[in-house]
């Protein structure tokens, strides 16, 4: 089987969506498909995980300067198209390049799927954009109105998704690396290193620093914290975005307060392992792999009560929700895990049990399993028992 995946953002990006398209990726060509990714130019010359990548010049996305759009030669496109005769046509953007994707699957009858990652419309209110949502909407009714399948990460976004008229929704969870995000860490060496007292209470947040993360209720929660507890605690901020200057400007010279810029590797899972608990506020999210990661990590989370993370997040059982934008009680839920350090125990144990069971192996060979079943079913493959054994 040939696959062509279409893309705004892909490794070496470093969010979420780049990662889990390079791991799908992988996946694929371990199973012996071929895969040819269309992608934006990359801002680094680093490899990007497959020799099948296929660049473009790019332009910073409005909502998502991180994300670039691409602005391909469609003719160039089309060319390379042809030359790889795709069996399934994969479209993860519903902008430039995924339009391109779409138009080639229509015209050559190649079955098409698409997979949501992001809450655009969610996104416009917190840039005053909120106008744009019913045209939003009515593009995206008709674009993803080909596709065989689309792939999403929730069964809340399945939910929202079907409310606003989306068809053939099928869910495409996230895993996580449970050998590389762990428990076991060296606290004292690694908060010496950015100059925290290993006996302090430590809050941990780790994302893009933008408004639809609402790093303002992070922040708000952390200043609301009682006299007692907020003198024995630090609040490390790890990430960058449109909010790290402004934030770094106001906050920086804080000695509670610690921002460390961007991580990723090992540096990242020990600040994970290193902290007292992880505050995720972030109402906007399809899935929230940085909840799993803590999980995996032993720290409990305290999330929003929204979007994936509620769908991670057993109340109670495995970490905390709140109402989204509800300060108070964010508050008293850090300061619930400050004082009761045995069910901050228990919380760990569960996140960490429920972090096991995410296997991307399997994960990723039900939606291997998904993509045999809609080309075998337009007939460009032939499947059998032993390819979807396989």
């Amino acid at each position: 089987m040939r696959v062509a995946l279409f893309t705004d953002t892909y490794l070496p990006d470093v969010n979420g969506v780049a990662k889990t398209l390079g791991r799908w990726v992988h996946f694929l060509e371990s199973r012996g498909v071929e895969c040819k990714v269309f992608a934006p130019q990359a801002d680094t010359t680093e490899s990007a995980g497959s020799s099948g990548v296929e660049r473009f010049y790019s332009i910073p996305f409005l909502l998502y300067p991180e994300c670039r759009m691409a602005i391909p030669n469609p003719l160039h496109l089309k060319k390379t198209l042809t030359a790889f005769s795709p069996d399934l046509i994969h479209v993860a953007t519903p902008f430039n390049l995924g339009l391109l994707g779409l138009h080639y699957a229509k015209k050559h009858q190649v079955p098409l799927v698409a997979s949501y990652h992001t809450h655009f419309d969610q996104y416009l209110n917190h840039y005053k954009l909120q106008w744009m949502e019913p045209m939003l909407w009515k593009y995206m009714l008709w674009f993803h109105q080909e596709c065989h399948k689309i792939y999403v990460p929730s069964h809340s976004t399945l939910l929202h998704l079907q409310e606003k008229g989306l068809r053939h929704l099928e869910i495409w969870s996230r895993g996580v690396e449970v050998n590389r995000f762990h428990p076991l860490v060296d606290r004292e060496r690694v908060w010496e290193a950015y100059g925290v007292k290993a006996d302090k209470f430590v809050i941990l947040y780790v994302g893009r620093l933008a408004p639809e993360k609402s790093v303002d209720t992070l922040l708000q929660t952390y200043l609301s914290l009682s006299d007692e507890v907020r003198q024995h605690s630090q609040l490390v901020i790890v990430g960058e975005g449109p909010l790290y200057k402004p934030m770094l400007e106001q906050y920086g010279q804080r000695d509670d307060m610690t921002f460390t810029g961007f991580k990723q590797g090992k540096a990242l899972s020990d600040l994970y392992a290193a902290a007292d608990v992880f505050l995720f506020p972030s109402a906007t999210e399809t899935f929230g792999n940085v909840v799993l990661e803590s999980m995996a990590s032993g720290t409990p989370v305290i999330g929003s009560a929204a979007g994936g993370v509620k769908d991670t997040i057993r109340h109670g059982e495995n970490g905390l929700l709140c109402d989204p934008g509800q300060v108070a009680q964010f508050v008293n839920a850090v300061e619930l895990l400050y004082h009761e350090e045995v069910y901050r125990a228990q919380l760990s144990g569960a996140g960490r049990a429920y972090s096991l069971r995410q296997s991307w192996d399997h994960i990723f060979s039900e939606l291997y399993a998904s993509y045999l079943n809609v080309a075998g079913n337009s007939g460009r493959i032939v499947m059998s028992e032993s390819i979807v054994a396989k």
